[in-house]
């Protein structure tokens, strides 16, 4: 069976999407999205993106990581997506249903409402998720948010000084987080500009992440560190993320498709 593909990327944050809205595809597992992501004998991904049918919304979006285990939310693939389809739509994920809305070059994508219960992110036991008392190697005292998926969020100096190759792997695996959690290492530059780091739960180290870029700057608007709208500057560039009143997160920055190909089925199944 020949599929067709489209490779996009947010940021540098890569993505093999298959639309499977009008053609039904082979089902996808975990042996099938790492063969697909592998850069040397696949095509190569941060993570694989399927687009299916969906009855809570106008289509539905799974995403699988690098390492195979389907996640609820990613927020450069959700720009891409909108990019992608070319109008506004409501998009089912895993995390819940999100907002988009092609813009330019890029997207914004209503992310829905962060959650702060130390049940939802979920940790193993309970604690303040605003000032978490645990730490790893130099990095302590964290933030915890959940924005369609779990993440940590430590404020250092400079996070350039931070061996994220190496604590964010310790840390993603942590048995603090039984759901594993992304971690991100963040600098304040100012009230409305911060520096951002972050390890993938899953992928590893990524040029950008917009689920992470999120709960960052929410985590900093909780801390009082940030006005309500910030830049956040990653390693692949900018995204804007402002936290409304209506205590919803909305996300704006630029998305773009890479290229176009098929593979036989067979030959990753």
């Amino acid at each position: 069976m020949r599929v067709d593909f489209i490779k996009m990327h947010g940021l540098g944050n890569d993505f093999v999407v298959l639309d499977a809205r009008t053609r039904t595809l082979p089902a996808i597992d975990a042996p099938v999205a790492r063969a697909l992501a592998d850069r040397r004998t696949g095509i190569g991904c941060d993570q694989l993106i399927l687009l299916e049918p969906s009855k809570s919304a106008d289509f539905r979006m799974r995403i699988f990581n690098q390492d195979g285990t389907e996640v609820g939310a990613c927020g450069n693939a959700s720009r891409a997506v909108a990019l992608l389809h070319g109008a506004a739509v409501r998009v089912e994920t895993a995390g819940g249903v999100i907002a988009v809305e092609p813009s330019g070059t890029g997207a914004s994508v209503d992310m829905g409402e962060p959650r702060f219960d130390w049940e939802a992110i979920p940790l193993a036991y309970g604690m303040d998720t605003a000032v978490m008392p645990v730490g790893w190697e130099t990095l302590d005292q964290p933030g915890a948010v959940n924005v369609g998926n779990p993440h940590v969020i430590f404020f250092v100096e400079d996070t350039d000084a931070v061996p994220l190759e190496t604590v964010g792997a310790q840390i993603e695996t942590d048995p603090l987080f039984p759901e594993r959690v992304n971690v991100n290492v963040a600098t304040i530059l100012d009230r409305r500009h911060i520096r951002l780091h972050v390890w993938e739960r899953g992928a590893g180290i990524t040029r950008a992440c917009g689920t992470g870029a999120c709960a960052t700057a929410v985590h900093a608007m909780r801390r009082g560190l940030a006005e309500r709208e910030v830049t956040v500057t990653l390693p692949g560039g900018d995204l804007v993320i402002a936290w409304g009143e209506d205590n919803r997160i909305r996300m704006t920055g630029p998305a773009a498709e890479a290229y176009r190909g098929s593979f036989e089925w067979d030959d990753f199944a």
